[in-house]
């Protein structure tokens, strides 16, 4: 069965789901960056405004821009109290509405699979960037199982179901991100893997929070009630629970940086 795109039509939904997850690996992202405070920062692809958000909060920017396709998510960012001084605006990661040279700093975060062309995405980040500028993003291991919901992603293909998948699903790769930073000249690059934990109350918390929209939700919604809890059941083995009925799991992303050459 064909897979198709994943949609997110439901900013609120993300907001629930995958927010804390992002946040997590946020945080760990920009301490590697270790970024000077006071820069022009454009967040591209800031969908619900959680890494904006974290920029506003622990970068000090003078200035903090956000551009995203998805109006829902948008409608999300722009009441977050957190990212208050973030501009956020419709716009297309691959052709953004702003001058040569500027930011500061650019960054997708958790986006670049979602472009349908990633190396001219990158183009764009370098080409709105000053020489000696910052270009930088993270993105969830899609094709390593480092994704917050692979173990409902696994048993979903198991059981030969359609599953929506982003139109450039390698390309937060190690290797694939060296390789769109170096075609946009961009020097003194590095990488780093991120890993992510979070601890749930029980299964189903994290059934709940994971299931509510997003990459998993249309899957779900085209099986049969007892065919649905027959592979809830499935990802409840892979996820075993401790003598108080808490979940673990960790989820892995692949980290990228480089410079505009001056």
């Amino acid at each position: 069965m064909a897979e198709q795109s994943i949609r997110f039509e439901d900013g609120d939904a993300y907001e629930r789901g995958m927010t804390p997850w992002s946040r997590l690996a946020g945080q760990i992202f920009l301490d590697w960056l270790v970024p000077e405070s006071g820069l022009r920062w454009i967040d591209v692809g800031c969908g619900t405004g959680a890494f904006s958000e974290l920029i506003v909060q622990r970068c000090a920017p003078v200035e903090t821009q956000g551009v995203d396709p998805n109006e829902a998510q948008l409608a999300v960012a722009r009441v977050r109290p957190g990212a208050r001084g973030a501009v956020v605006r419709l716009g297309d990661a691959m052709a953004l509405p702003f001058d040569r040279g500027r930011f500061d700093a650019a960054v997708m975060a958790l986006v670049i699979f979602f472009v349908p062309d990633p190396a001219k995405g990158v183009a764009e980040m370098a080409r709105v960037v000053r020489p000696g500028g910052l270009v930088a993003a993270y993105g969830w291991d899609l094709l390593g199982g480092g994704f917050p919901f692979d173990p409902i992603w696994q048993e979903i293909r198991a059981a030969d179901i359609a599953l929506p998948l982003p139109p450039s699903p390698g390309a937060a790769q190690t290797e694939a991100l060296r390789e769109l930073w170096t075609s946009a000249g961009l020097q003194s690059l590095a990488t780093r893997e991120i890993v992510v934990e979070r601890t749930f109350a029980d299964f189903e918390d994290y059934w709940a929070t994971s299931t509510i929209g997003g990459s998993v939700r249309p899957a779900l919604g085209a099986m049969t009630p007892n065919d649905r809890a027959q592979l809830k059941e499935r990802v409840r083995a892979r996820l075993p629970a401790d003598s108080m009925g808490r979940v673990t799991h960790r989820a892995r992303a692949n980290a990228i940086q480089g410079r505009v050459p001056a």
